[in-house]
């Protein structure tokens, strides 16, 4: 359950994020509403994490957290930001995956 959970705070990590970027983007009202999203993900992604490091390793933890936000940001802004998908991008991106998933097999 621990682990499902640390995947959630991972996925709120993406969404504030992504209000962030939006921030960025718009002006206005609109603007004020992405930076409530954006403070509202972050603070269920914070408790989220910290609920889990009660039980996982902090190391570990953190890793995955701070691996599933990369992740998920990256294809973020690769699909809603237009951002580049290069060949070294996509490359290294893999290996982030990779290691999350490594470092998930070797925690207990």
């Amino acid at each position: 359950m621990n682990w499902i959970l640390l995947i959630i705070a991972g996925l709120f990590e993406v969404a504030f994020a992504s209000c962030l970027g939006k921030v960025k983007s718009t002006t206005g009202m609109e603007s004020k509403y992405w930076f409530v999203g954006f403070l509202v993900c972050l603070a269920i992604s914070m408790i989220l994490l910290v609920k889990v490091t009660k039980v996982l390793p902090i190391g570990t933890a953190y890793a995955v957290w701070t691996g599933v936000g990369a992740v998920g940001t990256v294809l973020v802004g690769i699909f809603i930001f237009k951002e580049p998908a290069t060949f070294w991008r996509l490359f290294f991106l893999v290996t982030l995956i990779t290691s999350i998933i490594g470092l998930k097999m070797v925690s207990h």
